[in-house]
């Protein structure tokens, strides 16, 4: 994957500030994290194998209808800023989950670069003007954007700033935190370009097929739902951290018929430091893993070294979800197909696993 020299942090500055204030900060670095690290250890664990539907998951599907921008329009920022729009000829979206809403919309011939965390298909030629969660204003401003989309983790401040300075129309928009936020993203994004109708289709297609989603969920016989604990784990820089209550995730699992093992534990923070008190709290009967993180300990036989988890139902099981990095949390029109995922991998097999 190919990186632009720009001005962000280097990567051991990254690995000590995954766990933010906001949820949406803290997974904008992880997500970045995970793609900059790169793996180390096995990936050859049958449990690291995507489930069916994860095999298209690095390609978005446009809208049918070519978009037909009706411009110019003016639109309110999340930063209070007023921002009018006149052209949609050159786009940069500095984050993945923007970028995915913008080619789904049908605009991917407009855009003209992408950010680190815009891992899908259709998008991995694009210059990356971005480094883990940091923008290069100067590799941003050289491609002559016409407009830029951002969001409120997006930095740093000062390149935001420079952008703007140079007169480029920058939108900034309020980050996903769960599934709720999926149609405001994808209406707001649309209404910004000048197709607010295709917007509304989006979202009404998003929506309906993360319905249908929920409607495989199998019955629990028991009446128990499954515990799942979300994992951010980076081997090779000896990060491994416990979701709670604001690492983004706990939206999609209850979406699959899960609990939030950390969530209900107790941990009202983004992300924790892993230790087996915490772990043996949280009981998780699976444990859902980004699939980087996963390999970068080596997978099954690596995860169940990592203090606390062989004891755990989870680890005893031996059972995991595992999701492409690029998707697992970005909440836009790709999440039916994350919670298809997760709900074959949780269900699989009687539920064991794989």
């Amino acid at each position: 994957m190919r990186i632009s020299q720009d001005h962000g942090p280097h990567q051991g500055q990254d690995a000590g500030r995954p766990a933010r204030g906001r949820a949406g900060a803290a997974l904008t670095v992880l997500v970045a994290l995970a793609l900059l690290t790169g793996c180390g250890g096995g990936g050859n664990d049958s449990a690291s194998k995507p489930a069916k539907g994860a095999a298209h998951a690095d390609r978005v599907e446009p809208l049918a209808a070519a978009p037909a921008p009706k411009l110019p329009v003016t639109v309110d920022s999340a930063d209070g800023k007023k921002v009018t729009i006149d052209s949609t000829d050159r786009i940069v979206p500095l984050t993945g989950s923007l970028s995915e809403i913008v080619f789904t919309l049908g605009f991917g011939k407009q855009v003209v670069a992408r950010d680190i965390t815009a891992t899908f298909e259709q998008a991995e030629k694009l210059p990356v003007v971005t480094r883990a969660h940091d923008v290069s204003a100067e590799s941003v401003l050289s491609l002559k954007p016409t407009v830029v989309l951002a969001d409120t983790t997006t930095g740093p401040a000062e390149a935001i700033d420079q952008i703007r300075s140079a007169g480029i129309p920058l939108l900034v928009v309020e980050p996903a935190k769960g599934l709720d936020d999926v149609g405001r993203r994808i209406d707001t994004v649309a209404e910004a370009l000048g197709v607010p109708a295709a917007g509304t289709e989006l979202k009404e297609r998003t929506e309906a097929r993360i319905a249908a989603v929920q409607k495989t969920i199998p019955d629990h016989a028991d009446g128990k739902k499954p515990r799942v604990a979300f994992l951010y784990l980076r081997g090779s820089a000896s990060v491994y951290l416990l979701g709670g209550a604001e690492s983004g995730a706990s939206s999609l699992l209850e979406a699959a018929g899960a609990v939030d093992a950390g969530k209900t534990s107790g941990l009202k923070k983004d992300f924790t430091a892993i230790t087996s008190e915490a772990l043996a709290k949280a009981a998780p009967d699976a444990i859902l893993l980004m699939t980087k993180g996963f390999d970068s300990v080596g997978g099954m036989d690596g995860l169940v070294k990592i203090p606390g988890i062989a004891e755990t139902p989870a680890g005893m099981d031996r059972r995991v979800v595992t999701i492409d990095d690029g998707v697992l949390l970005n909440y836009g029109p790709r999440t039916d197909r994350v919670l298809a995922d997760i709900v074959e991998q949780l269900y699989a097999k009687g539920g064991k696993g794989q």
